[in-house]
């Protein structure tokens, strides 16, 4: 990765392409009234640096039935457990983030599922049988009112 600064067109085009990453550059560079090639070569500049990682599709877990949002916070029996224990975690589906942490927990889980019935199978089934986890404590996320990428 690069050493990049962004300046005020890469902001804007950043704020464009988070809203729809699917413009076109041709119509992206015609709202901020600069060449398609400006729009392209930026673009790839900021790709290199890795400040774009890609693009991705924004999927609505419950359109898709998936209703119950949970936070989990995992304690670990040893620290030295931590890789193996992600390793495990990554290979459960349900759960679709993890973060190392400070304080409480060892490890912090999002998982989403079906139903409760769905989420007390997955601890019961899949994430109290691992272990290396000395304790779990769950959190259903009554609501998301707040849920948005970082902006330059």
């Amino acid at each position: 990765m690069q050493n990049y600064e962004i300046d005020n067109l890469d902001k804007s085009i950043l704020e464009a392409l988070t809203e729809n990453a699917r413009i076109p550059y041709a119509e992206l560079a015609k709202k901020l009234a600069v060449s398609a090639g400006t729009i392209h070569v930026r673009v790839e500049k900021m790709k290199n640096a890795g400040i774009i990682e890609g693009t991705k599709v924004s999927i609505n877990a419950k359109n898709l039935g998936f209703d119950v949002c949970c936070f989990i916070g995992i304690n670990l029996k040893n620290a030295k457990d931590y890789p193996e224990t992600i390793k495990k975690l990554e290979a459960i589906e349900e759960v679709v983030e993890a973060y190392y942490t400070t304080g409480n927990y060892s490890i912090f889980i999002k998982t989403m599922t079906r139903s409760i019935d769905h989420l007390q199978m997955l601890l019961i089934n899949k994430i109290q049988t691992i272990e290396e986890i000395q304790s779990t404590e769950t959190l259903i996320s009554l609501q998301n009112p707040i849920n948005r990428d970082v902006l330059p």
